[in-house]
């Protein structure tokens, strides 16, 4: 077993919120906040954004560090651990969100947005990881 890099589990964490800015930003931001049913007053009149993006940073650094455990924990190959951090997204966290949009009733288009940013952010994470094997 080796040693989890650190580094690279605050790097990967990191590069998930990088997407993640890019994704409800520049790319899906609108739409997302319409089919999330959010108006800008209703944003604005919530919790404060610096919370909620440390809240969201914390978050993404636990999953990097789990990530980082899992790679130190296994040795895996270079295409294993691609398998491993796209696989995680695909295979387990977009199942869990579709698992309470449904009961939710939320939009196919909402699941979609959030889904794709969960794959894409683990496998930004993946990359990181790569990058400092």
């Amino acid at each position: 077993m080796g040693e989890i890099n650190m580094l690279a589990v605050f790097l990967a964490a990191c590069a998930f919120f990088a997407v993640g800015m890019i994704w409800y930003g520049l790319l899906f931001g609108k739409l997302w906040q319409r089919e999330a049913g959010l108006t800008d007053q209703h944003i604005a009149d919530g919790k404060p954004m610096v919370l909620i993006l440390a809240l969201a940073f914390l978050f993404e650094l636990l999953i990097a560090l789990m990530l980082g455990h899992q790679f130190a924990r296994t040795s895996p190959s270079v295409r294993g651990m691609m398998m491993i951090s796209s696989g995680f997204g695909l295979t387990i966290m977009t199942p869990a969100l579709g698992i309470n949009y449904l009961f939710q009733r939320k939009s196919g288009k909402l699941f979609a947005i959030d889904a794709l940013h969960l794959i894409t952010g683990m496998t930004a994470m993946g990359l990181v990881f790569l990058a400092f094997r």
